[in-house]
């Protein structure tokens, strides 16, 4: 980090929002996937940066006073409340969902779905630390939790994941900075059923004509080809950032209509 980036005062305000005080450099022109923090841990302030989930999830309690007591983080219930709109539109039950929650880290998405009413809920996560925060924090909340790669499934992962037969699949704030490789999303969404509901949202920057992330060319792709029907769009503000400025994100609800197949996937990444 170079130091013209930093202010005079680089810490100017502890927030004590949690179990855990808080402050935020003062830097600026900071991405989202580089933002950190200091924490006051055992009397002593440990550097975190937000993207090292690992060490977020590690500490209890310290993922929802940083994104959701601080900077005002609401998108598991935002994008969960806009698919219970649309299942309210179609007359569907959402008892009836049987939902893959992918990239589910310490159950957030999962406690927003419980409290829509759906209660089959599988969460995958590539981090073991997620779900140990899961099951820690929130252990009423999947029915199963599975540490997997889905670039590399092993057979009896994949053989659970197919007989499973999920009607649903929600993909909250995992989207757009690599944290999911499109490879990864195609697995995933290769078992959910035809005609099921596909709930994900990722920065508005990221679906902007032009954008190089490999995201987002896939989701054009599904969307130009008819694989994917959009029910619902909506621009909302995700969170904020480290300097309280607005982070928009895109909320999209959509039927999945036809199978992606693997070779687009791999003409795109």
């Amino acid at each position: 980090m170079s130091e013209s980036k930093l202010t005079s005062k680089p810490f100017e305000n502890v927030i004590n929002n949690g179990p855990y005080p808080i402050r935020f450099p003062k830097i600026a022109e900071l991405e989202q996937d580089e933002e950190w923090c200091e924490v006051l841990i055992e009397d002593k302030w440990t550097k975190i940066r937000f993207h090292d989930y690992t060490d977020v999830y590690s500490v209890p309690g310290l993922y929802e006073t940083l994104f959701y007591r601080t900077l005002m983080c609401n998108s598991p219930n935002r994008v969960t409340n806009l698919l219970g709109d649309v299942l309210n539109e179609q007359n569907q039950k959402p008892e009836d969902l049987r939902v893959l929650d992918f990239g589910a880290g310490n159950g957030m998405e999962g406690e927003a779905l419980q409290g829509l009413g759906i209660r089959n809920i599988v969460g995958v996560d590539i981090i073991p630390a997620a779900k140990k925060a899961a099951m820690r924090d929130r252990p009423w909340v999947y029915d199963n939790y599975l540490v997997a790669d889905l670039t590399n499934l092993t057979e009896e992962q994949s053989k659970y994941l197919k007989e499973y037969k999920f009607n649903a699949l929600t993909v909250v704030a995992a989207l757009g900075f690599g944290d999911i490789p499109p490879l990864a999303f195609y697995n995933a969404y290769d078992v959910i059923e035809l005609n099921g509901y596909v709930a994900f949202n990722i920065r508005s920057d990221f679906l902007k004509s032009g954008h190089e992330s490999k995201f987002s060319k896939l989701i054009q792709h599904m969307l130009n080809e008819e694989i994917l029907e959009i029910e619902l769009y909506k621009r909302y503000q995700h969170r904020l950032n480290i300097g309280g400025e607005p982070i928009y994100y895109v909320a999209i609800i959509a039927k999945k209509l036809k199978e992606l197949s693997e070779s687009d996937v791999a003409s795109i990444s």
